[in-house]
């Protein structure tokens, strides 16, 4: 197992499955808490669009920190104060002040976070075990999300949401412990040529924050009523998902490092195509919504190594993998802001769940064409 031996990986994938615990006890209900504190369902969705917005008008501010500091301290700063939201959740009820601070808090955090660990996995991760090593991450996370939902719905039930977003806040600190471990990479101050370079991710995260809107946002709040709005229910419906993502983990991932990328392309493209249908039609019978949501897991293992082999790869040989980031990143804000305004304007006007979910086909035809394209490029099947 060649793809082993990079301990930054490791180190960084172990983060990942840390944090993965405090996604699957405190990410995976955040929905279900705003929905019960009185927040409508549209509400939520532009709840969600508005952070989408501040994330990409707090971008620039990024590589400013990132060129003093190094990427290190943006993915454990970043981390850190995704950790503080947890804290300011619970006292939510409603739309209120402390929702908006909610929704200015999430995005700082994820800002400064996922834009330094792209960039950050980008340049520590190797090209030739580019898939191995992102389905590694993506299993871990999955068995760690097994067990979370079960617990994240128990504590809810039985302690309440102060202290069980307190635990989840602990967690997702604690996860950046394994980051210590990693060395830091510096910025560079210029890097003529960057933007060009970014356009491919750009377009491709866009197309996936499109996409995105409707399978993860919009599904879990329909998932969460078509199950009676039961929080064991969904909590249980999460984890059997996480299982069937842990026993999928690794399946594509060698496929990919092994030249036949358009053929794994096609095979998530299609998995994840037959999911988001089956979840449209699925909405009303608990039992199918649950299969649907498992299904949902799968997809994701097949295509989160698919999607993300070439913009890791394009990113370390672009002139600077943070600018990359910050571009492709900016990119996922629009799509995803523009999608969850979309579905809110259609749920305010009375549109089934089921016909709102259809629009995400749109995102996966466009990653599907540039996806292709990119792997045909490299003459890969």
């Amino acid at each position: 197992m060649a793809f082993l031996r990079n301990r930054a990986v490791n180190w960084l994938n172990l983060h990942t499955g840390i944090r993965a615990l405090a996604e699957g006890m405190g990410a995976a209900f955040v929905w279900v808490f705003l929905l019960r504190a009185g927040v409508p369902v549209p509400s939520a969705l532009c709840a969600m669009a508005a952070i989408l917005a501040a994330r990409f008008a707090l971008r620039p501010t990024v590589l400013v920190a990132g060129k003093r500091f190094g990427l290190r301290p943006l993915v454990i700063a970043g981390n850190l104060v995704i950790a503080l939201e947890y804290l300011v959740l619970p006292r939510v009820r409603g739309v209120d002040e402390l929702l908006l601070a909610y929704c200015l808090v999430s995005a700082l955090g994820h800002t400064f976070y996922w834009t330094g660990y792209h960039a950050y996995f980008a340049l520590l991760g190797d090209s030739e075990h580019r898939g191995h090593q992102i389905s590694a991450g993506v299993a871990l996370s999955a068995i760690a999300g097994i067990v979370a939902p079960l617990v994240g719905a128990w504590s809810l039930l039985r302690t309440g949401p102060g202290p069980t977003f307190g635990a989840v806040a602990v967690i997702q600190a604690l996860s950046s412990l394994p980051l210590l471990a990693t060395p830091n990479l510096t910025v560079p101050q210029t890097a003529p040529g960057s933007l060009r370079a970014a356009l491919p991710g750009f377009g491709l995260f866009m197309a996936d924050g499109w996409w995105a809107s409707s399978f993860f946002l919009v599904w879990q709040i329909a998932l969460f009523l078509s199950v009676g709005s039961s929080v064991s229910a969904y909590g249980g419906a999460m984890a059997l998902a996480a299982l069937v993502g842990a026993l999928s983990g690794l399946l594509l991932g060698r496929h990919i490092d092994a030249g036949y990328g358009r053929r794994s392309v096609s095979l998530a493209l299609t998995v994840a195509a037959v999911t988001l249908l089956l979840r449209a039609l699925s909405l009303g019978t608990p039992w199918l919504a649950v299969g649907a949501n498992a299904l949902g897991a799968l997809a994701l293992c097949l295509l989160v190594p698919a999607q993300m082999t070439p913009v890791y790869n394009l990113a370390k040989k672009s002139p600077c993998a943070l600018r990359f980031a910050i571009a492709s990143e900016g990119g996922w804000d629009l799509g995803g802001c523009a999608g969850c305004l979309l579905a809110a304007g259609l749920i305010a006007h009375g549109t089934p769940f089921g016909a709102v979910l259809l629009f995400g086909f749109l995102g996966l035809a466009a990653q599907a064409y540039l996806l292709r394209r990119y792997y045909r490029q490299l003459g890969t099947w």
